[in-house]
């Protein structure tokens, strides 16, 4: 299958069907023979995502059809075109116009792929035209400029002022470093490094988190023995630094509240020296076979999984426990560089029901803990 026909298949899948873009990828992915075609795939679906309000409105400056009454299909397809068109000044415009409208006749029929032509080449004979914003109010500009819903940006501006958001909205849409936390059970950061540099990746020690290593070429790099092997996990910096912080002692019994995928409760296990006892829990089976599965291959058999609705106060654990994890359920906006889709699957409201959900979980956390036992609560969310 056509790199940008896989791609199509994976936007319908995020866009239409509300499927997470990491899981989608990997789905429709597999393995592709050639590594350029991966990448264009992946620079493709991410960069529509992320700029998906900003195309819209350059698609809409010269389409007689509405966005909202274009066949999600087509939409999609365009969407792509000028993405390509706009933004990736490797690919010639004719190519992507091209492309699409051979897309276009294979998904949709010949009236479509005139529809989709006239657009696109419209687009690419007048793109620095048509990429100009046409809009007098700050809020309108920043939103279609970085392709952030509204109610979003007025939220961060009030929060935060215009000058912060502005820069919050840009670093949202660049491209993410992959990050990995050394398993030092079994190695240590600097031989890993150096085994990853004669494989040909690009590697950094992280700024903050004293066992991550930041990769700039992670192509396929879950494929190496080396991951197999658990002498590593991929695990943003950010989330390795609660349990750097956090600093457990060995035998201590941890309570970790919303565990999957176990990225914080191996980090906890790896600082104890695989000695005391963690127990892991979330709502969902799927997910506690996540945290089984990373806990096997690192090699933590100190963590005991079990399912359990945090919301939920367990009488058994009242005063026991030296550490509780409380990484609460939360709207995901501090991970929008990673998860694109994000900015588009919520609203203020899903905001103000993930309060009342962390408020019940937090209210338990501190009825678990010993007297002076420690809770560690922590998000990847921004705004109060």
């Amino acid at each position: 299958m056509d790199s940008r026909e896989v791609a199509l298949n994976i936007l319908i899948d995020i866009n239409v069907n509300g499927a997470f873009s990491n899981y989608s990828i990997n789905k429709h992915l597999g393995r592709k023979e050639n590594i350029k075609d991966e990448n264009l795939i992946r620079e493709i679906v991410y960069g529509v995502i992320e700029n998906l309000l900003y195309i819209d409105y350059i698609i809409s400056k010269v389409s007689k059809i509405k966005i909202r009454k274009i066949h999600s299909t087509i939409l999609e397809i365009l969407r792509m075109g000028v993405y390509q068109i706009t933004f990736m000044d490797k690919i010639p415009d004719r190519a992507a116009v091209n492309e699409a409208v051979n897309l276009s006749k294979k998904r949709g029929h010949k009236g479509v792929s005139g529809y989709v032509n006239g657009v696109l080449r419209n687009v690419s004979r007048n793109k620095e035209e048509l990429m100009k914003i046409d809009q007098k109010n700050r809020i309108d500009c920043l939103s279609i400029k970085y392709s952030h819903p509204q109610w979003m940006i007025e939220t961060w501006v009030d929060e935060y002022g215009y000058e912060f958001t502005e820069r919050l909205c840009k670093e949202n849409n660049c491209k993410p470093r992959l990050n990995l936390r050394v398993n030092t059970l079994k190695t240590t950061r600097e031989k890993l490094m150096e085994k990853l540099s004669s494989y040909g990746y690009i590697v950094h020690k992280t700024l903050y988190a004293k066992d991550g290593i930041t990769v700039d070429n992670p192509t396929r790099i879950t494929e190496i023995d080396e991951f197999g092997s658990g002498f590593f996990i991929i695990q943003d910096e950010s989330s390795m630094l609660a349990s750097q912080i956090a600093n457990p002692k060995e035998n201590s019994l941890i309570l970790d509240l919303c565990s999957a995928p176990g990225g914080k409760a191996t980090h906890l296990g790896q600082l104890m020296n695989n000695k005391g006892q963690i127990i892991s829990r979330d709502i969902y089976d799927h997910k506690l076979k996540l945290v089984k599965e990373n806990a096997n291959r690192l090699g933590i058999n100190i963590i005991k999984t079990e399912k359990f609705d945090a919301t939920k106060l367990d009488e058994n654990l009242i005063g026991k426990v030296d550490y509780c994890v409380v990484d609460a359920p939360c709207s995901g906006l501090g991970i929008i560089r990673r998860r694109p889709e994000i900015k588009w699957n919520r609203e203020m409201k899903d905001i103000e029901e993930l309060n009342k959900i962390q408020e019940k979980i937090l209210d338990n956390a501190k009825k678990y803990v010993k007297p002076g036992g420690i809770i560690i609560y922590s998000t990847c969310t921004i705004g109060n």
